[in-house]
Parts: structure tokens; C-alpha cells; sequence
């Protein structure tokens, strides 16, 4: 794959070292195509008490709900649970998007992008925490909103630790561009905040990342063979919306933005013959056995959409196995199509 410097930002989810291979792998057995309706912006965690969690974007867009199971294949028959609501005023009342669960020094935390109730466009990234052993029980507390440099529209943080540094990256618009979002990285000094510099790691220049929208947004990294890889979603949220790709050498100074490289073309994008449109905003799990990396993202089975693309609730959750290069890059293949069943 050929790279092209750029300045650009990152998001870790340390998985375990596999050899490389150009062969497809099975993916986790019996999982449906997709995995879950109606769910977009989906964040799969793998957790070390033995159950697999997930959250998402409800197409209400008023609430978060977490569902846990003992394996992936699980996640469609679990129960969602509820485990906080939007504001009826003020900050925290409208648009929640793109909830993502962390755990950190022993606590659970939920990051999540809102708007406030009467503006609902005034969107910003707030923090939940809990201490309980299970997310789904005990109390969600409100640890408020996490600052950035401007006050201005913010969303789609995650936070990775790498070398003993625990980072934020997340997208916002600068105040002084005409586009809308970039992708920035910082220092974390503690799960609620931010400290140092942030450093714009991306934006979109790129002609596929300003179909419709200017956007670069919803980081998510995967660090292997001696690198720190970032996939981000650009473009609007029809059938426009794709991967790309980021890049940097594990031993970098991921604050430096000439140490990371982007793809010049999209790396997962629509595919008109499966007929799987507008995938994007990815995480990053494996398979049960820890030996099959798999891509979970959201995207729709048909092209075109009547009105906003952000008022159609087709964005469903899908799960599918991707490999390696020989270079040591990741290959996702194309969107999987789905069963004659699942139309």
C-alpha cells in the first residue's frame, strides 16, 4: 500500500500479534449478516471478565444502552439495557452519538458526542463513569464535559494507551476552517481530561473525504507489526461515507504529525455489487479464540436515501474477518453482502 505523509490522529486497541496472511479466515461462528439493526457507530469490547460488550447509536438518538454476552455471536439475543438518558434542557439534550465503553484503572467509562437541548448542533464530548463490576449495573455518574482547546463542535472520542501514555483522539471543527471536522490527538491525564498540546492528525483534503461533507471523524486504532494503524470515516453519511487509513511507526511520537501517513484512497468504501452502501465508523475486535481479527462497522443495503442520511435509521452493525499484507497492512476487503434472508 502506498502512503503519502500527513498530519493525522490515532486510536488504540492493542490486539495480540498474529503472522501475516493473504488467506480470509473464518470469522466467530454463527454470526447473522448483520449482526445488529438499527445500530450505528457500534464499539465492541472484549472484556477480561469473560463477556463481550457492546453500545452504539440508537436511532432515537436520546439514549445509551449497553448489551453484554459471553461471546459476539450473543450480542443479537442480549437484552439492552438503558443506562442513561439526554437531558430534557440544557447540555446533554439532544444528538447522543457514537457511545463508546472503556475500562480504565478499574472503572467503566462512556464516551459519547451531545448536542444541548435547544441547540441541538452544539455538540460536544461528555463522560460517564461507573465504578460497579458490571456496566450495566450499578450508577452512571455525570463526570460533565471533556474540554478541548476551542469550544466548538467536538465528537467521536476514544482513548488508547501506548509506551505507558494514555491518549484522547477525537474529531472537531476548527474555528478557523471552512470544513468540518479534523482529527486531533492528546495527552490524557486523567480519563476525563486532556492535558499538553492537541495536535491535528488529519483532515479531509482528499476528494473522497468531502462528498456532500468535509469530515474526517470516528477514530479507531489497531496497533500491529510495529505499528500504530488509525482507521477514520470521511465524507457525509450516505453511500459516501468510507475508511481511510492512518499510519505511523510504533516507536514515533504520535504527537508529532510528520510521523504519521495516510492512505490516498479509501480502504473499506460502498460496494455496488454486494450491495452494501456507506460503511464506516468502525472498532476493532478478534474472534472468540483470539486468532481471527475482525472489522465491526455500520452501513445500509441500499444506495440512495430519501432526505438527511442522519434521519435514516438503516444503519445496521456488521461483523467480518480481515487480514494482513505482506507488508504488514491490513486488507478489509470489501462490505460483505448479505443474505438473500437479511433483505
Amino acid at each position: 500500500m502506498v502512503f503519502t505523509r500527513l498530519s493525522f490522529c490515532a486510536v488504540v486497541l492493542a490486539l495480540r500479534l498474529v503472522p501475516f496472511s493473504n488467506a480470509i479466515p473464518a470469522a466467530e461462528p454463527n454470526l447473522p449478516n448483520p449482526l445488529i439493526r438499527e445500530r450505528a457507530d457500534p464499539w465492541v469490547l472484549r472484556h477480561s471478565d469473560g463477556y463481550t460488550y457492546f453500545t452504539a447509536t440508537v436511532p432515537e438518538y436520546d439514549r445509551i444502552e449497553l448489551r453484554r454476552a459471553p461471546s459476539l455471536a450473543g450480542l443479537p439475543a442480549a437484552e439492552p439495557k438503558t443506562v442513561w438518558r439526554k437531558h430534557a434542557t440544557g447540555p446533554m439534550g439532544a444528538h447522543i452519538w457514537a457511545p463508546e465503553l472503556h475500562h480504565i484503572d478499574g472503572k467503566w467509562y462512556l464516551y459519547f458526542a451531545a448536542g444541548e437541548a435547544e441547540k441541538i448542533w452544539a455538540i460536544r464530548i461528555y463522560v460517564l463513569e461507573n465504578s460497579a463490576a458490571n456496566p450495566l449495573e450499578g450508577e452512571w455518574i455525570e463526570r460533565g464535559q471533556l474540554r478541548t482547546q476551542w469550544e466548538s463542535f467536538a465528537l467521536d472520542a476514544t482513548t488508547f494507551a501506548h509506551r505507558g501514555t494514555r491518549y484522547l483522539i477525537w474529531a472537531q471543527h476548527d474555528p478557523a476552517e471552512k470544513n468540518n471536522t479534523d482529527l486531533y490527538l492528546a495527552r490524557m491525564d486523567s480519563p476525563t481530561s486532556i492535558t499538553g498540546p492537541q495536535v491535528r492528525l488529519s483532515r479531509p483534503e482528499l476528494d473522497w473525504e468531502k462528498v456532500r461533507y468535509a469530515v474526517n471523524e470516528g477514530p479507531a486504532v489497531l496497533v500491529r507489526h510495529g505499528r500504530v494503524f488509525v482507521t477514520y470515516s470521511a465524507a457525509g453519511t450516505g453511500a459516501e461515507y468510507c475508511l481511510g487509513l492512518l499510519s505511523a511507526d510504533e516507536n514515533a511520537d504520535l504527537l508529532d504529525p510528520k510521523s504519521w501517513a495516510k492512505s490516498p484512497s479509501p480502504v473499506f468504501a460502498s460496494n455496488e455489487v454486494n450491495g452494501i452502501f456507506g460503511p464506516g465508523h468502525n472498532c476493532f475486535t478478534t474472534s472468540k479464540d483470539g486468532r481471527t481479527d475482525l472489522l465491526v462497522y455500520h452501513a445500509r443495503n441500499y444506495r440512495d436515501i430519501v432526505g438527511d442520511p442522519l434521519r435514516d435509521p438503516n444503519r445496521h452493525t456488521r461483523v467480518q474477518p480481515f487480514v494482513w499484507r505482506t507488508d504488514g497492512t491490513p486488507d478489509f476487503g470489501t462490505p460483505t453482502p448479505e443474505p438473500a434472508t437479511a433483505k
